[in-house]
């Protein structure tokens, strides 16, 4: 019997621009083209492998108010699988989420203008679906608004702590109440987009939009669902090696910054029959990011040492990081200009200078790019002569400023 056949994919960021320069042909920013080359794949992938479902786990655009020419593009894409009745859910996550819920999302219009096969879900349901292979039924949570708790009497006084509980036993409560309807002789499918306490974090919680909510595994674990697909997370990976069942992030399909350079980037192809579900892991040419690091202090030759740095990466077409460690004397005689013709076949560099001044200490070596607000604001406030005790104030006011709750 052929399996029911899935595509899953997530957090595509339509409108991400770091690194990119406007291409006039087009009019888009070339990074805003990788990502679109990202999602060419996933929708000629869907149609060549005769998907009989594709799941898409939320966050569609960078922002909730995207270019009309993304929403375009974006549009363009899915009508490919429209016109081949290839029945297509669009879960609505945070960064597709208006500020007030009366507004539409990024992703209405296609509900709007009743775009045959293309569902959007903004409010938690169970699906049934019809699809080439037989019926599915998709159990769907859009990213949870902590705001619509907080015009409920009952969680009005709430401390944050609290009101993260409430929110969480509130989505463990959905979870439960799609479980109970579902039809037990059909495939099950539960998708979502928010964080499993479990899961590993990336850098995209510098580009997060509000404080945000945890579900615990142990909720998405019943194995009346064949398969649990998430989106939120960009780091691809499955919560589950167990597969009783699979409960995977997909990851995002094209790096956001330097904080998923090592990470691969891909979509999920899902095939389900009635004894098992089996799934894979599609890697997508993702755009390469490398930092080259060198360190020149007691280098007699730094640029010669830079040039042989340099030579031991593969860096054409990459978004590259150099960084330079150097000494205030040897600043002088150190430009950018020197060693950036070293780096002319990558796609964009950037060069940082990192001068050993005494100033430098007080990160202990650690990459401020790899740290949270958080945790750089705490560094600072020790470097200026705060007691670890005096800490407590200043980081909890600036966890309301950096999650905001409405």
């Amino acid at each position: 019997m052929r399996p029911l056949r899935i595509l899953h994919f997530a957090d595509l960021h339509i409108g991400m621009e770091n690194y990119g320069r406007l291409d006039p042909e087009t009019g888009l920013n070339q990074r805003v083209a990788d990502f679109l080359a990202r999602l060419d794949q996933v929708v000629d992938y869907a149609i060549e492998h005769e998907a009989d479902l594709v799941l898409f786990a939320g966050d569609a655009f960078r922002s909730r108010d995207p270019n009309p020419t993304h929403q375009r593009e974006f549009a363009r894409r899915l009508r490919r699988l429209s016109e081949l009745a290839i029945p297509t859910v669009l879960l609505v996550g945070n960064h597709d989420i208006p500020v007030m819920s009366q507004r539409a999302s990024s992703v209405d219009i296609f509900t709007a203008l009743a775009v045959p096969h293309i569902t959007v879900v903004r409010e938690p349901q169970l699906l049934r679906l019809e699809t080439a292979h037989g019926p599915v039924q998709i159990g769907a949570l859009p990213y949870p608004v902590r705001q619509r708790l907080l015009t409920r009497e009952q969680f009005r006084r709430l401390s944050q702590d609290e009101l993260d509980q409430a929110v969480t036993e509130v989505v463990t409560g959905l979870i439960r109440e799609l479980t109970a309807q579902l039809e037990p002789d059909l495939p099950a499918i539960l998708t979502g987009h928010f964080s499993v306490e479990s899961a590993h974090w990336g850098s995209e919680r510098a580009i997060m939009v509000g404080r945000d909510v945890t579900v615990p595994l142990s909720a998405l674990m019943d194995p009346a669902w064949d398969y649990v697909a998430l989106g939120h997370i960009h780091q691809h990976q499955n919560l589950n090696p167990e597969n009783n069942p699979p409960v995977v992030y997909a990851g995002s399909l094209e790096r956001v910054d330097f904080g998923e350079e090592g990470q691969p980037k891909g979509f999920c192809w899902v095939e389900v029959r009635p004894e098992a579900t089996s799934w894979r892991y599609i890697k997508s040419p993702a755009r390469h990011f490398q930092t080259v690091r060198v360190d020149v202090r007691e280098s007699a030759e730094p640029l010669a040492e830079i040039q042989r740095a340099v030579a031991q990466h593969d860096l054409a077409g990459a978004v590259v990081r150099l960084i330079v460690q150097l000494t205030p004397e040897q600043e002088p005689y150190l430009r950018a200009g020197d060693f950036s013709p070293l780096l002319a076949d990558a796609f964009s560099a950037q060069i940082n200078r990192d001068v050993d001044r005494t100033v430098r200490d007080r990160l202990a070596g650690l990459e401020p790019d790899s740290m949270l607000p958080e945790e750089l604001l705490k560094r600072y406030l020790l470097a200026k002569g705060r007691a670890t005790e005096e800490l407590a104030p200043y980081l909890t006011l600036a966890g309301e400023i950096f999650h905001p709750t409405s």
